[in-house]
């Protein structure tokens, strides 16, 4: 299993630390990851404190010096960008993948009980991680019948973005998908506002173009809602909600499934904050179904 990212252990140790070392971690978080490679005199300036206040922040984080807690910084964004073609060749050489995990026995028993033991503690640590604070506002911004809801995702996150928006447009009105061509695409981001909710499922290999439609909805007043990996998409500097997942699996190839535990998870809050609302509107889109012959 992946370990806690720095920037989710500097939010967990904040309360732990003394006022001024607040004041380094918040300026780290607000300017994360590139705030984690200023010197030691330009973060102290930045924070308003002493450079030996930042060297004790990092003290406290449980590293020796700056040095020290930049290397660990550098060696995090490395697994970030991790591909599975190098998780490929990690695994061909040795490793034993994202899991963290024991190899697989051979045979397809011996699969069957690594998925099995892989499986269960991604999804596991993913809900027992999720905030739910987050997950309470992802529910009531989704459920608010004044909002417009639009969803994207990427090269393969673009399942769970339309998995959601199906579900979605079963329980509610102005749900739509961000368009692929050109025009659309413009058109709609051109017409953003302070009721529309923006749902981006970002994952490592980040795409640039992501964190681009975050900043359009935050200039309009609106919302954004981001489903990211542990190491957090750059999305979650613009984003109200994030609800992250661990990614491991027995693959190379970086897991879904516990994102969609936390996406059914999500719909299961819908369900219960939409109340009668929800099967009324499944019963009129039924109806609809029928009358143009799709059931």
């Amino acid at each position: 299993m992946a370990p806690v990212t720095l920037a989710e252990d500097i939010r967990q140790r904040l309360g732990d630390c003394s006022p001024a070392e607040r004041k380094v971690g918040r300026v780290l978080l607000a300017g994360w990851p590139a705030a984690g490679f200023e010197t030691v005199a330009t973060l102290a300036e930045r924070a308003d404190v002493s450079a030996p206040t930042v060297i004790r922040f990092v003290n406290r984080l449980g590293y020796r010096g700056f040095p020290d807690f930049q290397a660990a910084l550098r060696t995090e964004l490395d697994e970030r960008q991790a591909s599975p073609l190098t998780l490929y060749s990690t695994a061909r050489h040795g490793g034993t993948g994202e899991d963290g995990g024991r190899p697989p026995q051979p045979g397809t028993a011996g699969l069957l009980a690594h998925g099995r033991e892989v499986f269960t503690a991604a999804v596991d640590r993913t809900l027992a991680e999720v905030s739910p604070h987050e997950l309470e506002r992802a529910v009531q911004l989704l459920a608010d019948p004044k909002r417009r809801v639009t969803l994207a995702g990427g090269r393969f996150t673009h399942l769970l973005a339309q998995y959601l928006g199906l579900h979605l447009m079963q329980l509610r009105d102005d749900v739509r998908f961000l368009p692929d061509r050109p025009v659309e695409r413009t058109a709609l981001l051109a017409a953003l506002g302070r009721r529309d909710v923006l749902v981006v499922f970002d994952y490592r290999r980040y795409e640039t173009d992501k964190v681009t439609l975050a900043e359009l909805v935050r200039e309009a007043g609106g919302r954004v809602v981001l489903f990211t990996d542990a190491w957090l998409s750059p999305v979650s500097t613009q984003a109200e909600v994030v609800l992250s997942s661990q990614v491991g699996a027995p693959s190379p190839y970086d897991s879904l499934v516990p994102t969609l535990a936390v996406v059914e998870t999500v719909v299961a809050g819908l369900v219960t904050a939409l109340g009668e609302r929800a099967p009324e509107h499944l019963k009129h889109v039924e109806e609809t179904a029928g009358r143009i012959g799709l059931t």
